[in-house]
């Protein structure tokens, strides 16, 4: 048990998140520097005392405590592991007690200068002068002039509120809040009217930062806004030295205590009068009250929440993990969010209404919130935490009248949720309904799922989307008549149209998405030398879709029939795009058609709702709109007239492949029946990178082969089109008639290529070339290549009679190959098949990822079957995601994977048809850990594979692994910053340029002899044909091209076979016009001479010692001859031989 623990310790200290590890040292570091020597020595002696135990304490039975948190590790947890991921959590979010003296002494420091703040005339408010111009008021003062006196003054009181004094602040991001008592002659009792109130506030705020800013013990000062509010602007204070960086203390402006009356800040009453700001009618303010409200509260919320953490032990760890849980999904900052005050005030709620107890643990908190938030619509049934509110307080209707999401204070009259979207809180909860379906399921790795994974938009959303320009919200209130409420929102144009906006997106998208998310607006930080920033410098407005893949591609909406009440309503919401059409069900409708011919354009569906929308409702031009949803798509589309990205094309490969599987099974005349036709392809489960295409072939080009009248490429003359072979495996009866000797079942097999071949040519008309290994027949302008399989075949190559006579069973690599290729390849293609059946993007996501692998050389080591294996485990096993819904949001998850698994610890499980159970996971982790020296660096498991990983059985190595990894995190960090940074220069094929300085030698190939060119990165203009023409291509009959013709591969096959042992050799497969060459580097020792080991090698005589090391300049010629007419040139870059 002790070493399991130990052994637990040590993997949770490696799944920390680096920013907590490190702020943790830096408080240790500085521990340990302020430790004098003594006391080390005294340390020293308590550590290694050793602590002897009697026989009967050895063996005592549990504590009562002892056995109920057994109980609860075995009841709640899936394993005792996960209970322990979870304290070690807590342990380092919270903050150390060398942390809390910093803050401590530092608050001490700021309330004792503030209570010698000097007092200040009385002036008129919009009169600043007394003000330095080294400081600046944090307020857009819009409009300009308001009634009232304002003076400076010492605070009535300076108390610490929020998190840190509940307990509940947690690093990294650590926020000290004090309240700041403005004095009650500052204030008047109607400066809750037009404005004057938050202005005095952000005055007195600016007077603070003034008269701090003289102090040597004040480090930087910035100012900010709570949770984005304009209206509740607060000022940043960190200390001076190495310790700016470690905390933040942050000042807010409070009223005194019951200075206002709650009751004027009722959600339908009004406290900006229209007269003042704009001459009109007098609406109510619900948004301008609650800020206000807010700042009478403060203390009283802690005093309540206070009063309920001391009921329940485990209330600031149950908070802690829950704020975590927040962070990760981006939810818990920015305007509108659900920040770490909401979490402590659910969990008092949840305590109040006893949905939760006293004694549970931090576990059974967050579980139980999570649980409450993704069964709860706050949107529709609000809360409230008001046991006894009075009778001017609000009902829960009236505040649904007032705002969309509701979740009411103890005092009854405030709103928590004020600024909350409805969007935001059905993101909430959704992320929160997700966490729930996969807590429970222990094949997931709960902890790291939800409490370790990241969900940025870009990475969560499968389209995003920015509106760039914010000022043109401006006319969207204009277009919206939204005049009312962009006083309520004090001016600010973007908070007040983007309800309206999401509401109006939500109708249009209706059922092609499941959720509508938006970015939370940051809450803006400026120096306090600097005026307030305008609403259009905010970044731009981000919004998320989760499609639903069935719907969101229908190129068709269809609305009421043409005499229903509802026809009007459809118009108004599609404009001149609404049309009548009859439908061959004889319906006559209102009906919107979007372009859409090929699934490239239709996926962009959303984009011409959502821009259409936009440009109609609220004047937001399509200019304005960065649609980010298929951006990365460009990497693999082909065609230039109608671009598409190989849905179509596998589509027609698969289709063709079914119309031979049919014909095959109808063959007679064979001496034995087929049993099964199966594909073992790429292109049949729709994952090859470039689906082979059709090709009408241009005769003039080729020259004729004399005994089969089979074209051969012209001399002189480009490499042709490259033909790929799609590999179909016949598998025949068994019968007793098979031989058992391998050199008879390969005849056999010959002899069925032959008759095959001559049944297919008689009765379809197809060119067909039979071999001893395989049939080629050319079908509607492609090659599949039928290998007939033998089920026994792989056992004879296995046996073997010794020289005694007797027969022995041994694996060996050639069965091993023979099985793979006509067993394990078309069964995981089939499964493949069926995955892409209910996943629409699963291929498309396979083709970007073996692109990316391929253009960063990596296709050697990472197998087409392993990416496709790494992209299904994507799709099979998304917690805590939803399935990728798009192929570029499956792309950027298949980057952090390959990234960010623990491959050295952890087998990837992939379960292919579901066909895993628990105790199949445990099974596969504990041979796994078992094992593990002697298993792939990569593992993959899979149900017909759980113990040796064949798809990685061979590649990729320790070094290549590591370098992949690499790869992939940069690559995901440059991409998702090029998508949601509009600025940027939008270059996506950036992450498919290799970075070439780490290679020795580079071999640059002639363009002509490179028959995938047009698969380039970076495709060259080209001036010369491959013998390709356009048009129909005839379905059978013709002369065979040449198939499977690729110079390169094969150049590439002849350098690792010649100089293997020397150096490594990486080439792109998709059009790649430079060989990378990386020596091994133990290639240059020179070693004994002997006449076997001469190759490419140079004598060496010293004394009685002849050593031969490897001759580099006549290496590089060999490399130039062996490539004659495809090497255009070879530059060494590197002289590490010399060495």
């Amino acid at each position: 048990m002790a070493a399991f623990v130990l052994i637990a310790a040590v993997f949770l200290l490696q799944m920390i998140p680096l920013e907590f590890a490190q702020q943790r040292d830096e408080d240790e570091a500085v521990v340990k520097a302020k430790r004098s020597k003594p006391e080390e020595a005294a340390v020293e002696e308590l550590v290694y005392h050793p602590v002897k135990l009697s026989r009967s304490d050895l063996y005592k039975p549990p504590t009562a405590e002892e056995l109920t948190q057994l109980k609860e590790a075995e009841s709640l947890f899936h394993c005792s592991l996960l209970k322990m991921q979870m304290e070690e959590l807590l342990k380092e979010v919270a903050l150390s007690e060398h942390r809390k003296r910093q803050i401590d002494a530092f608050v001490e420091t700021v309330t004792k200068l503030l209570q010698t703040l000097p007092e200040s005339p009385a002036v008129e408010v919009s009169d600043v002068s007394w003000l330095s111009g080294a400081v600046k008021v944090p307020f857009l003062l819009v409009p300009e002039t308001t009634k009232g006196k304002f003076h400076m003054a010492p605070p009535a009181s300076v108390d610490l509120i929020g998190s840190y004094p509940l307990g509940t602040c947690t690093k990294p991001r650590v926020m000290v809040d004090l309240a700041v008592t403005i004095p009650a002659d500052v204030l008047h009792p109607k400066d809750m009217l037009n404005q004057r109130y938050p202005r005095k506030r952000a005055l007195y705020l600016a007077g603070l930062a003034q008269y701090l800013s003289t102090s040597s013990d004040i480090g930087t000062m910035r100012y900010s806004c709570l949770h984005g509010n304009r209206l509740r602007p607060v000022l940043l204070l960190t200390p001076p030295g190495k310790d700016s960086s470690s905390f933040t203390v942050r000042f807010h402006a409070c009223p005194p205590p019951g200075f206002f009356k709650p009751s004027r800040f009722h959600p339908q009453r009004n406290n900006i009068r229209t007269e003042w700001y704009t001459g009109f009618g007098e609406p109510p303010t619900p948004l301008y009250n609650s800020s206000v409200l807010g700042d009478l509260l403060p203390r009283a919320h802690l005093q309540f929440l206070s009063a309920v953490s001391s009921q329940c032990s485990a209330f600031a760890s149950g908070v802690a993990l829950l704020k975590v849980w927040l962070r990760q999904r981006e939810l818990d900052q920015g305007t509108g969010c659900f920040n770490g005050f909401l979490a402590s005030m659910l969990m008092a709620y949840l305590l109040n209404t006893h949905r939760i107890s006293n004694t549970m643990s931090p576990y059974q908190l967050l579980r139980n919130s999570l649980n409450f938030l993704a069964s709860t619509d706050l949107t529709a049934n609000g809360i409230s935490l008001a046991k006894n509110a009075d009778s001017t307080a609000p009902s829960l209707p009236e505040f649904h009248n007032a705002f969309q999401v509701v979740f009411v204070d103890p005092s009854g009259h405030l709103n928590m949720c004020a600024d909350m979207s409805a969007c935001t809180y059905k993101q909430l909860q959704h992320e929160a309904s997700v966490s729930m379906q996969f807590w429970d399921n222990p094949t997931v790795d709960g902890f790291n799922s939800l409490l370790m994974t990241p969900k940025p938009m870009i990475r969560t959303s499968d389209h995003v989307f920015q509106l760039c320009e914010l000022v043109k919200l401006q006319s969207s209130c204009k277009k919206l008549n939204l005049l009312n409420e962009l006083m309520d929102h004090s001016g600010n144009y973007v908070h007040t149209a983007l309800p309206y906006l999401l509401s109006l997106l939500q109708r249009g998208l209706g059922k092609r998405i499941h959720l509508l998310t938006h970015s939370l607006i940051p809450d803006p930080e400026w120096s306090v030398e600097n005026e307030a920033p305008k609403y259009k410098s905010q970044p731009p407005l981000s919004f998320g879709l989760l499609l639903n893949p069935e719907l969101a591609v229908s190129v068709l909406e269809r609305g009421p029939s043409a005499d229903s009440p509802k026809a009007a309503e459809f118009r108004q919401l599609w404009g001149s795009r609404s049309e009548l059409r009859r439908f061959q069900d004889g319906a006559i409708t209102e009906a919107v058609l979007w372009e859409g011919t090929n699934m490239c354009q239709k996926q962009l569906v959303p984009r011409q709702i959502v821009t259409h929308l936009l440009q109609l409702h609220a004047d937001i031009p399509e200019s304005c709109v960065r649609y980010v949803g298929a951006m990365v798509d460009d990497v693999i589309k082909t065609g230039s007239e109608v671009p598409s990205t190989g849905d179509e094309e596998s589509l027609l490969v698969v289709q063709s492949y079914d119309d031979l599987s049919r014909k095959l099974w109808q063959l007679e005349g064979l001496p034995l029946s087929i049993t099964a036709v199966q594909g073992a392809h790429p292109a049949l489960r729709y994952t090859q990178v470039f689906p082979p295409v059709p090709l009408k072939l241009d005769y003039s080009f080729f020259d004729r082969e004399k005994t089969s009248r089979s074209l051969v490429p012209g001399e002189g003359k480009a490499c042709p089109a490259y033909i790929t072979p799609i590999t179909v495996i016949c598998h025949m009866e068994g019968s007793g008639k098979w031989p058992h000797d391998r050199l008879a079942i390969r005849h056999i097999r010959a002899a069925f290529h032959i008759r095959l071949g001559e049944l297919l040519n008689k009765h379809h008309n197809y060119t067909c070339r039979p071999g001893p290994t395989h049939l080629d027949v050319w079908k509607n302008g492609l090659v599949f290549r039928i290998t007939v399989a033998y089920h026994r075949e792989p056992q004879v190559l296995r046996e073997s009679v010794n020289a005694e006579g007797m027969l022995i069973v041994r694996d060996n690599e050639e069965a091993q190959a023979l099985e793979m290729a006509t067993i394990h390849k078309p069964l995981l293609t089939s499964t493949l098949h069926g995955l892409q059946q209910q996943q629409p993007c699963f291929g498309a996501v396979c083709r970007l990822a073996k692109r990316w692998l391929g253009a960063q050389l990596l296709s050697d080591d990472v197998t087409e079957d392993a990416a496709d294996l790494l992209v299904a485990s994507l799709f099979l096993q998304p917690a805590p995601f939803t399935p990728p819904g798009s192929p570029q949001v499956g792309f950027l998850r298949f980057l952090h994977l390959l990234s960010s698994f623990d491959w050295r610890n952890n087998p990837l499980i992939v379960n292919l048809n579901n066909q895993f159970t628990a105790a199949d996971y445990t099974e596969i982790k504990n041979d796994f850990l078992a094992s593990r020296e002697s298993l792939p660096v990569m593992f993959i498991a899979t149900p017909k594979d759980k113990k040796l990983s064949m798809w990685t059985k061979r590649a990729p190595s320790i070094q290549m692994l590591q370098r992949a990894m690499t790869l992939a995190a940069e690559s995901l960090k440059v991409l998702e910053h090029q998508l949601m940074d509009g600025g940027q220069t939008q270059d996506v094929r950036v992450i498919l340029r290799p970075p070439l300085d780490v290679y020795d030698v580079l071999i640059h190939l002639n363009h002509k002899q490179v028959p995938l060119l047009c698969q380039a990165v970076d495709p060259p203009t080209v001036n010369f044909g491959r013998g390709v023409m356009t048009g129909t291509v005839v379905p059978a009959g013709g002369a065979l091209p040449v198939i499977d013709y690729n110079p390169v591969a094969l150049y590439m096959a002849e350098l690792r076979d010649a100089f293997g042992d020397l150096a490594l050799f990486f080439c792109d497969p998709y059009g790649g016009t430079v060989i990378a060459v990386l020596w091994k580097p133990k290639a240059f020792i020179s070693i004994p001479f002997k006449t076997s080991q001469v190759s490419a090698r140079s004598v060496e005589v010293t004394g009685e010692e002849a050593n031969t090391f490897p001759n580099v300049e006549a290496i590089l010629e060999d490399f130039r001859v062996m490539g004659k007419d495809l090497v255009k040139s070879v530059e060494a870059r590197t002289e590490k031989w010399s060495f």
